[in-house]
């Protein structure tokens, strides 16, 4: 694993436009970062990276299995309990999911660790799925890549794949808060792969969705919502006046509710007791748990439902080495410092993509402090050849 310089395409900010990647810089500071690239070897991809996100998508399923009756775990989890029925009975019906991306800890050296899944509304899809392989085959076209060199990325594909057996029949709704630029887009983007998945995508926005008398979710032009792709979390969702129709279940759910068990923080205190000392976990406990003395000195805190680096903190012994302010309180945990890469003062963390429960391809998001944040950058990959 090695960072590179890199030109940036003289006409970067207009291929990315083409293909809806609309918010490829914050504040005029490229976000979609093409001036630097990483390189992996062959072997890192399929020994480290493939094979330790296989081994951890089979030990959160695992889990699953046994958190859902759990009530122990559940409360653990601060899940609300008028939603401990349907959970478990998304999972006994075995409702399809769709994707998700595990954040690791990776320096090239061992194996990857765990330092959170996001299993339910995971972004930089786009620009990973679509972006960056385009990248790949402008400078591969242009000869500022090898023809030997590939990327490790089949996500599109997997997409639509997936899409095409989810047992939806016809019209699939895709719905994201109307004034968020990134979540607008990732709608847009899947609702493609719909399409090419012979599905009839409608997107809309989460605040147009309606109830009728059944109880059932309806669209503007007041047609069934039958299946919805939501990218709204659930532990939103279910602190929601709205949310509280979803217990009728009046639809096909993407990602469903089981997968709330996973889009949690506290998955990863849950996995670390159920597989003790696995190489891909890192060591973790609840906040007040006694057993966390355990981790030593340092130690990164983290709220179970915090979003995009929010209220993280980093301490070293007694001292707060690094923290980020946000709206996320309530109960944490407390989890090993994972062996991250570092490289001039910055700071990458490595996102695998799992598909219809496959691995299919990875980012890699950047940030000049030890806190990876909303702000952070996206650095293109290719496999050296």
């Amino acid at each position: 694993m090695l960072r590179e310089s890199s030109a940036p395409r003289p006409d970067w900010r207009e291929k990315c436009e083409a293909v809806g990647f609309t918010f490829h810089s914050l504040d005029d500071v490229p976000y979609w970062d093409e001036s630097a690239r990483y390189r992996f070897p062959l072997d890192q991809i399929e020994g480290h990276i493939e094979t330790g996100t296989r081994a951890l998508l089979a030990m959160c399923y695992a889990a699953v299995t046994e958190l859902v009756n759990d009530e122990q775990a559940l409360t653990r989890l601060n899940i609300p309990r008028d939603f401990w029925p349907a959970i478990a009975e998304s999972w006994r019906l075995q409702d399809r999911d769709l994707y998700g991306r595990f954040d690791l800890a990776y320096n090239g050296h061992g194996p990857v660790k765990l330092m959170e899944f996001n299993a339910d509304t995971p972004t930089a899809l786009l620009e990973s799925a679509v972006v960056q392989w385009q990248w790949f085959e402008d400078l591969r076209a242009a000869g500022r890549l090898a023809s030997t060199t590939d990327q490790y990325n089949s996500i599109h594909e997997r997409l639509i794949a997936a899409l095409s057996r989810m047992g939806i029949k016809g019209r699939l709704h895709l719905a994201a808060m109307a004034e968020h630029e990134e979540d607008q887009a990732t709608i847009f983007y899947l609702a493609d792969c719909a399409a090419q998945a012979g599905l009839d995508p409608v997107p809309i926005a989460i605040e147009q969705i309606g109830v009728d008398r059944q109880g059932r979710f309806t669209d503007l032009q007041d047609r069934v919502i039958a299946a919805l792709f939501k990218l709204y979390p659930w532990e939103w969702m279910v602190r929601d006046e709205f949310g509280r129709h979803t217990l009728a279940r009046p639809c096909t759910f993407i990602e469903p509710m089981w997968k709330m068990l996973l889009s949690n923080k506290g998955l990863c205190a849950e996995l670390w007791r159920l597989n003790p000392r696995h190489p891909n976990l890192l060591p973790c406990y609840y906040e007040g748990d006694p057993a966390a003395s355990a981790l030593g000195s340092d130690v990164v805190r983290k709220p179970l439902f915090g979003r995009e680096g929010a209220n993280i903190e980093i301490r070293r012994g007694a001292q707060v080495a690094a923290s980020t302010d946000g709206p996320y309180r309530g109960p944490a945990i407390l989890q090993a410092a994972g062996p991250v890469f570092q490289n001039q003062g910055r700071t990458a963390i490595l996102g695998s993509w799992v598909v219809a429960g496959g691995a299919c391809g990875i980012c890699i998001r950047e940030e000049d402090g030890p806190i990876t944040t909303n702000r952070a950058r996206f650095i293109p990959h290719y496999i050296q050849g």
